[in-house]
């Protein structure tokens, strides 16, 4: 299978995984039926949000959760799309030397691809061999899957190593392999796997938070706590509650939330160390022709347009908001982001229809 091919068969299954904590990849299984990607990615959540090509955003469940093995299981949406992709032949394990494609999305950018080569396929940590490569990983990549040249999955993205060099770490998918075996025979039900001894344990099998098997202490998915946001973050979430935007769809990180107002995408950051709460609306995209009207156009707008600035961000134009902490009033913050949603939907046409700007893709 060409490279291309494999590029395009897998834009419609990796998907975008988002939690109040982190953001990272993951990917389906039409085998199993369930979307893979790693522990860390949803760790301290039962449920997270999903998007993907032709995957509206939603909450989906998690229903297994193994740290031993950095791995995840979330439920699928039954209305989906998704084309059927398999794991490499675990009896047929990748070699040295061979070619591979990483993709994922990393630090939030949807969908990036990344090609190299496997180094070494028995770089072991804490017992268990990994596959090292040198395809360039970022945060964000993590759940994504190592593909190989014929298009199968071969690993999981799990960790790179932060010395500015592209070395980056994919657990074997027969570890993958082995641990949906384990979870089927749970029959469907929510579960995880013990740190101390391995055993698979399932939420209908254990009593008393014990794992039957050693006795060690067990974490459920069911006993996770609800995120619950506090000062700065509490308020902003409470001020998109009040426009009537949902919060738990919202969630891009700790500090960080996407809207979306009409055919505008507003994404909001809270900097603590500089107490500046950002939004930014990306409009349109810049017109393949001449342009100059349309910056005139921007200029002469950021000295009528009251506390919004426009700017241009590669072929992105933007309209931005920008709060300090101190001065946050959630009713002063509620008008001006209004202001900013209304008036980014409402520029966005005029960018499109007077100066031939492309439509931006909205989730």
């Amino acid at each position: 299978m060409d490279t291309k091919s494999i590029i395009d068969r897998y834009k419609s299954t990796v998907i975008q995984i988002a939690t109040p904590y982190s953001t990272g990849t993951g990917f389906y299984l039409a085998d199993c039926n369930l979307i893979i990607t790693n522990e860390h990615v949803v760790r301290d959540n039962k449920s997270v949000v999903i998007v993907g090509e032709g995957l509206e955003k939603q909450m989906v469940d998690v229903v297994f959760i193994d740290r031993k093995y950095d791995l995840a299981f979330l439920t699928v949406p039954v209305d989906h799309k998704m084309p059927s992709i398999a794991l490499r032949d675990t009896t047929s394990p990748p070699a040295e030397g061979e070619e591979i494609i990483a993709v994922g999305h990393p630090y939030g950018l949807k969908y990036t691809v990344t090609k190299g080569i496997i180094s070494n396929t028995m770089h072991e940590v804490s017992g268990i061999n990994y596959i090292q490569h040198d395809a360039a990983l970022n945060p964000g990549n993590s759940g994504g899957p190592l593909i190989s040249k014929h298009g199968r999955i071969v690993g999981i993205n799990t960790f790179i190593v932060k010395n500015g060099s592209n070395i980056g770490f994919s657990l074997p998918a027969r570890y993958l392999e082995s641990a949906i075996e384990d979870f089927q025979k749970g029959e469907g039900t929510p579960g995880v796997r013990c740190t101390a001894c391995a055993h698979m344990v399932f939420e209908n099998t254990i009593e008393e938070k014990y794992c039957p098997k050693c006795g060690s202490n067990i974490m459920l998915i069911s006993e996770i706590d609800a995120y619950e946001p506090t000062g700065i973050s509490k308020a902003i979430e409470e001020m998109l509650s009040e426009m009537n935007h949902d919060i738990d769809l919202s969630r891009m990180g700790p500090s960080n939330w996407t809207i979306n107002r009409g055919s505008a995408k507003i994404n909001i950051a809270y900097h603590e160390k500089s107490g500046l709460i950002t939004g930014d609306a990306y409009l349109a995209k810049l017109p393949g022709g001449n342009v100059l009207d349309l910056y005139t156009f921007l200029l002469e707008h950021n000295y009528k347009l009251e506390g919004l600035t426009f700017s241009v961000k590669d072929q992105d134009v933007i309209l931005s908001l920008l709060i300090f902490d101190q001065y946050m009033d959630s009713q002063i913050a509620k008008k001006l982001f209004t202001h900013l949603t209304t008036s980014a939907d409402h520029f966005d046409d005029i960018l499109v229809d007077r100066f031939g700007a492309r439509w931006n893709e909205v989730d």
